[in-house]
């Protein structure tokens, strides 16, 4: 498989000591795979840094959005970039190494046999490290419930380190995804399962960030806990 036909899609918001660290570990481990960085006009200056590694490195480019509208919003964005070109697998993956780059080939083997791979923190217990308690029982409880609820058979719904099939992508109407925040990893797993598609789950280890800060907020939390029961009324009308 040619990696230049991958594209590992890294949104970012005030990432700039992070970005410079990342993108050589991923190209380490898939070597010649292309990367978009997805920025929100950050004003740390992350595009700007990412403009400077472009051009030293083969494969990197920046798509930048006039401002933060939310990580939904940044990924609908790369992966409109990625259809308008011929990759066939498109990754989502985080800047601040809570999604490790080592990573990277047990997603492609996974894929052999699946159109969407999500990599699981709950698959085997909680693999999350350095997370207060109550961040985890959030997240953990979160999880349950929106399995509960919608009837989503993986174990890890919000979880953000994916690759999907182009068909897949190609399949989904973005501009009915109603996600703005992390719910709209919930949103877009849904969509793939009741299209039918193969979802394979994967084990990772998830360590938080040591450079910069979160972005989860109670808003982020509200929107989530509203889509979840907005998913299982569409599930009475939409058919698996």
């Amino acid at each position: 498989m040619k990696n230049a036909n991958i594209l590992i899609i890294i949104p970012t918001y005030n990432e700039r000591e992070n970005i410079v660290l990342i993108v050589p570990e991923v190209r380490k481990v898939l070597p010649g795979v292309h990367i978009l960085i997805v920025d929100d006009s950050s004003p740390d200056g992350t595009g700007a840094c990412v403009e400077q590694m472009s051009a030293a490195c083969d494969g990197l480019f920046l798509l930048t959005r006039p401002r933060k509208e939310g990580l939904g919003r940044a990924y609908i964005s790369g992966f409109k970039w990625a259809l308008e070109r011929s990759y066939e697998f498109i990754f989502e993956m985080d800047a601040d190494f809570s999604h490790a780059p080592g990573y990277l080939p047990d997603f492609m083997t996974a894929v052999d046999t699946a159109d969407l791979v999500l990599g699981s923190r709950y698959l085997t217990g909680a693999n999350v490290v350095n997370w207060p308690l109550s961040r985890l029982l959030i997240s953990y409880g979160g999880n349950v419930y929106a399995r509960l609820v919608t009837g989503l058979p993986v174990r890890d719904c919000t979880g953000g380190f994916k690759c999907f099939r182009r068909k897949v992508l190609e399949s989904i109407d973005f501009d009915r995804i109603s996600a703005a925040g992390y719910s709209f990893q919930i949103e877009m797993t849904w969509l793939a399962w009741k299209k039918g598609y193969r979802i394979k789950e994967i084990p990772i280890v998830f360590v938080d960030r040591k450079r910069g800060k979160s972005k989860m907020s109670t808003r982020i939390i509200s929107e989530g806990l509203l889509l979840i029961w907005r998913l299982r009324v569409a599930s009475l009308f939409l058919k698996k």
